[in-house]
């Protein structure tokens, strides 16, 4: 596919948090389960990128924060961070790999009909209480 069709995809994700280590360990095994690749790993941060999906390749990546303060989703900035899933079944897996390693599930794998006929999800939150979320909803962009 040529650049066109990747048009408009995000190219990456810069985070700031407060616990790198600790922030890795929720952000890890969740884009590890996902299939991207830790790619940095050093004492300015972490990143991970997911290529061979083109256009659709992605990097996310976190950093130590420079100011203090615990992350509020409803002031202005990021409310939350939604992730595909390719099915059901997969949104069911991580919440079982949550719950193994004992990152936060604020809402355990359901159906929402109130956001598409067949939305169904798990939401999350890393250790400084950003909402993530994995989500399986085939009928809805």
């Amino acid at each position: 596919m040529g650049d066109e069709a990747a048009r408009g995809a995000f190219h990456h994700i810069d985070l700031s948090v407060t616990d790198v280590a600790a922030a890795k360990r929720v952000y890890g095994p969740v884009l590890e389960f996902l299939g991207y690749t830790q790619v940095k790993d050093d004492a300015e941060g972490c990143e991970w990128d997911l290529r061979g999906r083109e256009p659709f390749g992605a990097s996310l990546g976190i950093r130590a924060a420079k100011s203090a303060g615990k992350h509020d989703g409803y002031t202005p900035g990021l409310q939350h961070l939604a992730w595909r899933a390719a099915s059901r079944d997969e949104v069911d897996r991580l919440h079982a790999l949550l719950i193994d390693r004992g990152i936060t599930v604020l809402d355990p794998p359901a159906h929402y009909p109130e956001y598409s006929g067949d939305y169904y999800a798990v939401f999350f939150a890393d250790p400084d209480g950003i909402k993530l979320e994995l989500v399986h909803a085939p009928g809805w962009i």
